[in-house]
């Protein structure tokens, strides 16, 4: 089943980007509720308060930050599915209620509707921020 969720969560994503870039944005954000329940809502919340951003660097390397509702940002690695807030660690990864939490799902909405802030950095000021990330978490 962990196997195919993803899949089922990618090709989800895939048909909104078909819709979206056909203006017909009808069947997503129910789609979203029925896998997602209330997360959608606040990733879609999320994406419309264009609180998501796309960091990147020279080397190729790309980085989401999430401005949440709690004005608290969190780094997001959609190659890797990870977010660095506390539900993504207890509801994903400790208690598998979840395969995605709010900000994850905005970070991939926000890739499928082309919202994402956009912010080209060094690669040590990227890693300055992860570290950065690092000391908040501890």
């Amino acid at each position: 089943m962990a196997v195919v969720l993803p899949a089922v969560v990618e090709e989800l994503l895939s048909e909104m980007a078909a819709a979206v870039q056909e203006s017909a944005r009808s069947t997503g954000p129910r789609s979203l509720k029925f896998l997602f329940g209330s997360s959608a809502t606040q990733a879609l919340d999320l994406v419309d308060r264009q609180s998501i951003t796309l960091i990147s660097s020279p080397s190729g390397r790309r980085v989401y930050q999430v401005l949440g509702s709690s004005s608290k940002t969190y780094t997001c690695l959609a190659s890797c599915h990870y977010c660095s807030c506390p539900a993504f660690a207890f509801s994903v990864l400790r208690k598998s209620d979840s395969i995605l939490c709010k900000h994850l799902l905005a970070v991939y909405l926000s890739q499928v509707m082309r919202t994402c802030q956009q912010l080209s950095v060094s690669d040590k000021q990227l890693t300055d921020i992860l570290l950065m990330e690092k000391k908040q978490e501890a």
